[in-house]
């Protein structure tokens, strides 16, 4: 019988894809070091075994890292044009 072997690398990719995904919409920064993390250790996987999962933990981790660094320029965005609204309010009267 033959022994399946796992590739632990990808399975970490693939967990942290995940999680990366899921912390974009509470935690960016957390969300975007995590997915930096992953899209590392995926194309280590690739390197070392090329197979679906490895694939799809870096890509998980590639939309991750996106997905939280958009919504973390975002939300620095619409702290900025709060802070100018409040200045440009306060000008008019």
């Amino acid at each position: 019988m033959e022994e399946k072997k796992s590739n632990g690398l990808a399975i970490a990719s693939l967990v942290l894809g995940i999680v990366a995904i899921v912390f974009s919409f509470f935690l960016q920064w957390l969300g975007l070091i995590i997915g930096i993390v992953g899209i590392v250790l995926g194309v280590m996987a690739k390197k070392k075994n090329p197979c679906g999962m490895a694939t799809a933990g870096l890509v998980l981790s590639i939309i991750g890292t996106i997905l939280c660094a958009l919504i973390f320029i975002a939300c620095i965005a619409c702290i900025g044009a709060l802070g100018t609204a409040g200045t440009i309010g306060s000008s008019l009267y």
